[in-house]
């Protein structure tokens, strides 16, 4: 039997491990230590690494673990990611023998612009793509680009697990309340997560249909997000990507 684990990194992250009591795969291992330790404990080997985008935070353990372990390491295109075994683009498909694991790999630039995200045993694992409530920062791409990955994502099944990189969802509901704060979802998400936080409970993995009810960087397509949009960008129906556009614009200036 699978067991999926969200592994706390650093101050926020979340290295995601899969194993079946023998085998395990781990996403964005930007620190070995964690991971080292979990595998050591439960006497598991690490069969493959998967890596979401280049960023160190997700990337700065691939050395040593490639080293260790002698284990596959499944990443973009992109030459600051290093120790890769296997360069994936959107639209592969991945098979990892042990412990047993398929994923559809999708392309989902924005955040960076080799950010690929993980499809497999009814999970997405979308590094810094999409956050519990929120979305990344567009450090690389633009706001049409990442409304397209996001629209990929729209598109996968609503019991989806969405395994994001980061422990945000608080703090980004707070940010979702300003814009859309008559939403009776989101004020309920905010009960259920604050009290899961409050028991140093992880929020994730939500789900996609969670997702699309609360989160207002998937909702760039309802009424709601458009009025938003047009009031802030003084501007009369703006398009889906605009939409996107305003509320990203919108949480950075919050964020400060």
């Amino acid at each position: 039997m699978l067991t999926l684990i969200p592994l706390p990194a650093f101050e926020d992250n979340y290295i995601w491990v899969w194993h079946d009591g023998r085998h395990a795969v781990a996403v964005d291992p930007g620190d070995p230590a964690p991971l080292v330790a979990f595998l050591d404990a439960h006497r598991l080997g690490l069969s493959a690494v998967l890596i979401t985008h280049h960023h160190r935070d997700h990337t700065g353990g691939v050395t040593y673990l490639r080293q260790r372990y002698n284990c596959a390491v499944y990443a973009p295109d992109n030459p600051r990611i290093p120790a890769v075994t296997h360069i994936l683009h959107g639209g592969d498909a991945l098979d990892i023998p042990e412990p047993g694991l398929h994923f559809d790999v999708l392309a989902t630039p924005g955040h960076t612009l080799d950010h690929l995200s993980y499809v497999g045993e009814g999970c997405l694992f979308c590094g810094d793509t999409l956050f519990g409530c929120g979305c990344g920062k567009l450090f690389e791409g633009s706001p049409a680009m990442m409304a397209a990955s996001l629209d990929a994502i729209l598109a996968l099944p609503e019991a989806t697990r969405v395994c994001c990189a980061h422990e945000y969802t608080l703090s980004n509901i707070d940010f979702a309340k300003t814009i859309d704060g008559g939403n009776p979802a989101l004020l309920e998400r905010e009960r259920v997560d604050r009290d899961l936080r409050a028991h140093g409970r992880p929020t994730l993995p939500s789900t996609l249909a969670l997702e699309k009810a609360t989160n207002p960087f998937l909702r760039f397509h309802d009424p709601d997000m458009t009025a938003f949009a047009a009031h802030y960008l003084n501007r009369p129906r703006p398009g889906a990507a605009e939409v996107f556009g305003a509320i990203r614009a919108a949480k950075d200036a919050w964020d400060g």
